[in-house]
């Protein structure tokens, strides 16, 4: 390859690991790998000073091409000089391209191979982003290393969405090196292709093949579970020149970095140590500490006693709880600047320890505390004596399976809430992620929450709030990054205690250490005050006979009713046409199951749902996904085609139970004219 302009030197390699220490050079500053970039979108971190970012050992800051296009736009910075200039941070910038923010308002802008063109959300001009614009902006801002223009699209897309963006991607990258011309600002490139190894590496053979200085691992973060982010990190980051910087965008927490850096990344940018920040949570040597807790209403400890940032030499616990508790702009400022300067210590302890070639030992150190919760005050109370709490409640009991999670076991039947996963992990890959939760969720920047129709889900089946909680979490998760629009969660259920079961045991059902889950038994209602627009209200009993008192009709549908063994009724083709005729043809409704059963898929066909093959859970290689007419064209799942339909005709179980033969004859008609298989 072509010399880099950063001069990049490769010192170490740690054995047993693909973690590096590196150094490069940008035109402000001497860089040292791994490295952590603070996110200054507007060029400034938010509620931090250069001087605190510098002290903290910050070496470059990101800043955002399309918000500084808009505001204070690329004339400011060609009459100031550059970035430098305008803010007077002395050390490196680099600056994202825009492509994610392309990708996070999908209703607010048009794409085509030119570029994407939108709307700004400070004058309403119409403006296009192409990778010329965007490399011309860069250049005006003066940044020292610049990304290409990149297509962004969620890690999960299908095969053929991933392929056109991976190839519009290429292509914009040829155009954003064309149009950086000699200036001596650094380049990266992005590789694209989700969660498919075989369009990364087609996107890396082609990159890797152009002068770029570095390149980044994009499209991650996006959707995806942590394992798969964490495979598709290894396999992406082996594609790469070992000459270059590996640089993963937009990861993320300090256990991601370190998982990152295992897998040969040398640098990382996010939100996350600033932004949990104002709400009280700070990162230390001995766990997670939640700040808003009032175990630290009185505490005279500081937050990290191993930590040496100026926070932690001059604060208390007690101080900054009562900071948080009353939503202090100072509390924000300063638990940002101790979880910026624990970032930026755990970079240099990594650093150390591959120059020393001690790396394992230190990742495996490192993970025993970097996601647990206080370890000196842990939330879960200590048990007094012998008291024990009751693991019954009517027809429940608590079930621990043998890999140590707990769930909620119906006695009569038998029959376990989530038996072979956890509840939240379950519930995050089978109803979250499946749904495409948070993209759903995300508001264009010129959009107004305020204004904006509410995103609705229907729970069926709230067992012990698995499903409710994971959708919840996820909202809180979005709306601490950006804009989202409403969420209004309607749960339906006949029996209550399997959730006051699990609500005794927030031990072992931690997800519950919620306000939504009290409130919502106390009053069959609640209103998140931290996050304007969460709603979530509950119907008990029959859910046929209530499921015309809620409060709206639902975009998405997460049908988990108990197996057709155990609640008959909701599992009969008569359920489903009813269910059918209550979402109405007026907009696109999606439903999500964990059955993987045919009668099921039958009995929705039969209704009038278009069927698809969904993602698969425990032991099941995969469920149901059911849509409505008028859904998203192309569709982003599976849908079943003639393959499945002529095995469905040879089975010796083609019919729900209990249909005479006139019903099977009617249900077959239906099926072979289903306007899913086509003519």
């Amino acid at each position: 390859m072509l010399p880099s302009r950063l001069n990049f030197k490769l010192e170490a390699v740690a054995t047993g690991s693909r973690a590096r220490a590196a150094t490069f050079r940008t035109l402000h500053n001497e860089v040292k790998t791994p490295l952590f970039m603070p996110v200054g979108t507007q060029a400034t971190v938010k509620a931090q000073t250069f001087d605190t970012l510098l002290e903290s050992g910050s070496q470059i800051l990101l800043a955002n091409t399309y918000h500084l296009l808009l505001r204070p736009g690329p004339e400011v910075f060609r009459k100031f000089g550059d970035i430098h200039r305008f803010t007077g941070w002395e050390k490196s910038f680099l600056t994202d391209s825009g492509g994610f923010q392309i990708f996070s308002l999908p209703h607010a802008r048009s794409m085509g191979e030119e570029g994407a063109e939108f709307r700004s959300y400070v004058d309403g001009q119409k403006l296009m982003l192409s990778p010329e614009v965007s490399i011309a902006t860069q250049m005006a801002i003066g940044s020292d290393i610049m990304m290409v223009l990149d297509q962004c699209i969620p890690s999960t897309a299908d095969k053929a969405t991933a392929r056109a963006a991976l190839e519009i991607t290429q292509r914009w990258a040829v155009r954003s090196l064309a149009a950086r011309g000699d200036s001596p600002q650094s380049m990266f490139a992005i590789v694209q292709g989700a969660l498919y190894p075989d369009l990364r590496q087609e996107s890396a053979d082609g990159l890797t093949q152009l002068p770029f200085d570095g390149f980044a691992i994009g499209g991650l973060a996006v959707g995806e579970e942590k394992h798969q982010r964490e495979d598709m990190c290894e396999v992406a980051a082996a594609m790469l020149p070992a000459d270059r910087p590996r640089y993963l965008m937009g990861v993320g927490t300090p256990l991601d970095l370190l998982e990152a850096v295992h897998r040969g990344v040398d640098m990382f940018d996010c939100i996350i140590p600033n932004k949990v920040a104002q709400f009280g949570t700070a990162f230390t040597s001995r766990g997670i500490l939640q700040l808003r807790r009032s175990v630290y209403k009185f505490s005279e400890e500081k937050i990290d006693p191993a930590c040496g940032c100026p926070v932690c030499r001059k604060y208390s616990r007690g101080y900054l709880h009562h900071l948080t508790k009353t939503q202090e702009p100072l509390g924000w400022t300063l638990l940002g600047q101790h979880n910026i300067w624990f970032y930026h210590q755990l970079m240099r302890e990594i650093r150390q320890s591959i120059l020393e070639d001690r790396f394992l030992a230190l990742y495996h150190a490192k993970r025993r505390f970097l996601q647990v919760e206080d370890m000196d005050h842990p939330a879960v109370p200590p048990k007094v004596g012998k008291e024990r709490r009751p693991r019954t409640l009517g027809d429940y009991e608590v079930h621990v399976a043998e890999e140590g999670f707990a769930s909620i076991r119906q006695v009569s039947s038998g029959e376990i809430m989530h038996s072979h996963t956890p509840p939240m992990v379950e519930a995050q890959a089978l109803y979250v992620d499946q749904s495409g939760l948070a993209e759903r969720l995300r508001l264009p920047a010129d959009a107004d929450a305020a204004t904006a129709e509410p995103l609705v889900i229907w729970d069926l089946g709230l067992g012990a709030a698995a499903n409710a909680m994971a959708a919840i979490r996820c909202y809180e998760a979005e709306a601490a990054k950006g804009p989202v629009r409403p969420l209004r969660v309607i749960s339906f259920e006949s029996d209550l205690d399997s959730l006051r079961l699990a609500m005794t045991h927030k031990n072992r059902f931690e997800y519950l250490r919620h306000s939504g889950p009290d409130a919502l038994l106390a009053r069959g209602t609640w209103k998140s005050r931290q996050f304007a627009g969460l709603e979530w209200e509950l119907h008990v009993g029959d859910f046929w006979a209530k499921a015309t008192e809620a409060s709206a009709r639902p975009d998405l549908v997460f049908f988990d009713f108990f197996s057709h063994k155990t609640d008959v009724a909701c599992w009969r083709p008569a359920a489903f046409v009813e269910l059918r005729r209550l979402l109405g043809d007026d907009r696109p409704v999606e439903l999500f199951t964990y059955s993987a059963s045919t009668a099921v898929r039958v009995a929705l066909l039969n209704a009038g749902f278009h069927v698809a093959i969904g993602t698969g859970t425990g032991v099941k290689k995969e469920t149901i996904v059911a849509l409505t007419p008028g859904y998203a064209t192309p569709c982003r799942y599976d849908l079943l085609g003639k393959p499945w339909l002529d095995r469905w005709r040879r089975s010796s179980a083609k019919f729900p139970e209990g249909l005479d033969e006139a019903a099977r004859a009617a249900l077959e008609a239906r099926i072979e004219g289903h306007p899913q298989f086509g003519p």
